[in-house]
């Protein structure tokens, strides 16, 4: 375990140095550190494991944030570490940023994008960079500006202890509870911690098997703008106004939501009193705190609305806090079952079984479940209707200036948190996703209009709560237009996993729309070939050895991931405006652009797919986007059944990428399991997964980019349910293809999972034996008809809603 978590903290120290973030952030963590260390107790005896396999589980307390347990009702998250003397609780609220809403772009944005066109035609490749970073691209604003921050902390002070027998915490996924028990002289200690999405409250119940056993002490800490105090005797109140911590920031630091959180005691036995801003219990048989937090950003007085909240969380029984949350939360969570057997391993606590395969041990196919199962509930509690979308780091940040600002990244993250939700029957998760595109939309009408005179919306790389679209920033990463148009990409999928007309018409089709307007404008011939191309673009975030002897360049004209994407896009739209029957007129623009757009797909000589349409050589053959696959994952027009040479160029650039070095972050490894997936092959798959076990997974199983992404949890689970289910292929067309096991490994021989959906509408459950399909049954939700392929079969169902059907299957392999 030392290995490890030395290991994953250099790594984000060294990170967080490099990017300028977190001197706070260090302090804080240098700051719980040592008071873990001061109070550290004995641990003796060896604590047994919970009885539900589906859970985290460890003996010994969290010594950093990389092993604290996230809890969250969708947007109230906290941290758990679990310490014996002393223990925190890490607050997130999603809507707590500074900032706000703001123009910030440079003049004559169209005229500079004409003239680096020019450049870039006649091969002038350091030209136009030169232009475009020095006359179009802001600059990026200092780290912290406009960032998520921490709400604060919960502190919890105990007695010392110098030995403490069968210590445990975990995290219960199945209920959406973190646990931390232990022994002294013979007390049985308990601590219960959720996050309800029906109460809108974090729990905490802590209790003693012997009357009177319980005191400790309970604070609410934040180190910038906040004014704490108490209220009453078992309340304390503490309000503010989330700013910058920035010395020198741009006017909008010094703006943001003004926040509230109550934290109140309510002791059963014993007494409670308020001294030195603390919260005092002695001599109880048990305590609830309860935490409560509020902004202003939905509009709403973040005092009176937390005030409430509490006053209606402490005004039930803990059984009904306890039960309802329970409830709420199995209601999405027991959609989906997977079974990969191997639940002897749940013996052994998490982190030693993540060392066991660091140390070259056989693949853990109950950590594989366990991982799967962590991402739902992940999603779920972070994710939820009215709430914010999912940031890089989900609903869980550390400090005031958390990495990358735990922003809005919308050249692949946001996209791959999100790619889980409707295959694992998560639907209403979705919802914060489209509401945050939508927020883009009037920033992004002037950003398209001032920058480029295009008609429509854009965006560029990355945003935050405030819906701002302007382009900045490095223009390998910075230049780059096409985000929004791989966002709206999952408006289209909600349709075809949903059949919701309403959705489609007036939410999906308008952005649809709006943002074929701008590539309508936008799109520019190429002299040399006669075919639209998009630019100047990087394909994010890569480099290319330029023609005009420039060592490193990013920008060009038409790059694989813009044509795959422009493509895509406006077939989507296309079809949309044939199945609302509306804009005839510009539907058959779109189909005279689409025909005109240079290839979304080329294959080089060497027989991989070019990223650049020139055949340009990366710099960095390791790269961790590999954006010119797109068209593979999350596309469909890549597909070993219906474009099998592409298929192959795209085996090849994955296989090439790997052997630089590639897939070396999180997230990147993630998208490969995808890739290997949709390529049919599942033993690159559980290869893969393997891989990202001992290379990015922390000892709380969150990804690691370096430091913390979520987007690797999230598309790590996607990817093992594309292994198990496929209906991306003919999806467009009205009749899915549904694919069984396609891609599923040796060492997964014998399994089941029930639940995973298919576009068209269908739930689909499954069992395998010996590598062979034993029994399949598909629920229709809507009536569709579809294909179903297993291996060499292909069957055509006709459906009706509400029904189920027993596949024909090969039994008794």
């Amino acid at each position: 375990m030392d290995k490890r978590i030395l290991g994953a903290g250099l790594v984000l120290l060294t990170t967080v140095q490099v990017w300028g973030y977190g001197e706070a952030k260090r302090k804080l963590n240098d700051y719980r550190a040592k008071l873990i260390t001061e109070s550290a107790s004995e641990l003796i005896g060896q604590a047994t494991a919970p009885e539900s396999v589906d859970t985290l589980w460890y003996r010994q307390p969290a010594r950093n944030w990389n092993e604290a347990l996230p809890i969250g009702n969708g947007r109230l998250g906290g941290m758990v570490y679990g310490g014996i003397s002393r223990e925190w609780i890490q607050l997130n609220e999603d809507s707590l940023w500074s900032g706000a809403a703001i123009d910030y772009y440079k003049p004559n944005g169209p005229a500079v994008i004409k003239q680096a066109r020019e450049m870039i035609f006649a091969g002038n490749y350091a030209g136009a960079e030169k232009l475009i970073q020095s006359k179009f691209l802001s600059p990026r604003f200092p780290s912290g500006t406009h960032t998520y921050q921490m709400l604060g902390d919960l502190e919890l002070t105990f007695q010392p202890l110098e030995k403490v027998k069968n210590y445990r915490r975990d995290l219960d996924l199945d209920q959406a509870v973190a646990r931390v028990q232990y022994e002294v002289d013979g007390v049985n200690y308990l601590r219960e911690i959720f996050s309800s999405p029906v109460d809108e409250v974090i729990v905490v119940r802590i209790s003693a098997d012997q009357p009177g056993k319980v005191a400790f002490d309970a604070a609410l800490q934040r180190k910038f703008h906040a004014d704490i105090k108490a209220v009453g005797n078992d309340g304390i109140v503490m309000s503010g106004k989330c700013q910058s911590t920035v010395k020198k920031t741009r006017p909008s630091g010094a703006e943001g939501v003004q926040y509230a959180a109550h934290l109140k005691v309510i002791p059963q036995g014993g007494s409670v009193k308020a001294e030195n801003g603390k919260l005092k219990v002695a001599g109880a048989d048990s305590a609830l705190v309860f935490i409560t937090a509020a902004t202003d950003f939905r509009g709403a007085d973040p005092l009176a609305l937390s005030r409430k909240q509490l006053a209606d969380a402490a005004g039930k029984k803990y059984p009904d806090l306890l039960k309802d949350h329970v409830a709420e939360h199995q209601r999405l969570y027991r959609r989906v079952k997977l079974d990969l057997g191997g639940d002897d391993a749940a013996q052994r606590p998490t982190d030693e079984r993540l060392d066991a395969l660091e140390e070259g041990g056989a693949p853990d196919l109950q950590l594989t479940t366990l991982y799967f199962n962590f991402g739902r509930y992940l999603m779920i509690s972070s994710s939820r209707p009215g709430g914010m979308a999912t940031n890089l780091q989900g609903l869980w940040a550390e400090g005031y200036k958390p990495p990358w600002n735990a922003d809005y990244h919308i050249n692949i993250n946001i996209q791959m948190n999100y790619w889980m939700t409707q295959p694992c029957n998560l639907a209403e998760c979705h919802e914060p996703f489209f509401d945050f595109i939508e927020s883009l939309v009037p920033s992004g009408r002037k950003t398209a209009r001032t920058l480029f005179d295009c008609d429509g919306f854009v965006a560029g790389h990355t945003s935050d709560i405030w819906g701002n679209a302007w382009l900045f920033g490095n223009n390998r990463y910075g230049m780059w237009v096409t985000g929004p148009a791989w966002c709206i990409r999952q408006f289209w999928e909600y349709w075809l996993f949903s059949g919701d007309r309403t959705f489609l018409e007036e939410r999906a089709y308008p952005l649809m729309k709006e943002s074929c307007e701008f590539f309508v404008d936008f799109l520019v011939e190429d002299p040399k070939t006669g075919k639209l191309v998009s630019g100047p673009t990087t394909s994010p975030e890569n480099n290319f050895k330029a023609p005009d002897g420039a060592k490193k360049a990013c920008l060009s004209m038409g790059p694989a991931m813009d044509q795959q994407i422009i493509y895509e896009l406006f077939t989507h739209t296309i079809l949309t405006s044939e199945i609302l029957n509306k804009d005839e007129a510009f539907r058959q623009t779109l189909k005279d652009l689409r025909s005109r757009l240079a290839d979304p797909v080329k294959v080089g000589a060497d027989g991989r797919v070019l990223e650049w349409q020139e055949g340009l050589v990366e710099v960095m053959p390791d790269h961790r986007h590999i954006s010119h696959l797109y068209a593979l994952h999350p596309s469909w027009q890549i597909s070993p059944g219906t474009t099998p040479e592409w298929a192959a160029a795209a085996r090849k650039t994955i296989d090439h990428r790997l052997a630089s070095g590639g897939a070396g972050t999180g997230w990147s490894r993630a998208w490969t399991i995808n890739f290997f997936a949709r390529l049919l092959d599942g033993d690159k798959c559980a290869e893969n997964i393997q891989a990202l076990f001992v290379k990015s997974t922390l000892p709380n199983l969150l990804d690691v980019h370096p430091p913390f992404q979520i987007d690797g949890n999230f598309g790590a689970t996607a990817g093992i349910a594309e292994m198990l289910l496929q209906s991306h292929e003919e999806a467009n067309e009205g009749t899915p293809t549904i694919v069984l096991l396609p891609a599923l490994p040796k060492v997964w021989a014998d399994g089941s999972v029930k639940g995973l959906m298919a576009r068209g509408g269908f739930e689909i459950e499954l069992t395998w034996k010996n590598g062979a399909l034993t029994s399949a049954s598909l629920l229709s939700k809507r009536g569709s008809s579809c294909r179903v392929r297993y291996g060499e079969k292909e069957i055509t169902l006709k459906t009706e809603a509400g029904k189920s059907y027993d596949l024909p299957v090969r039994k008794n392999p």
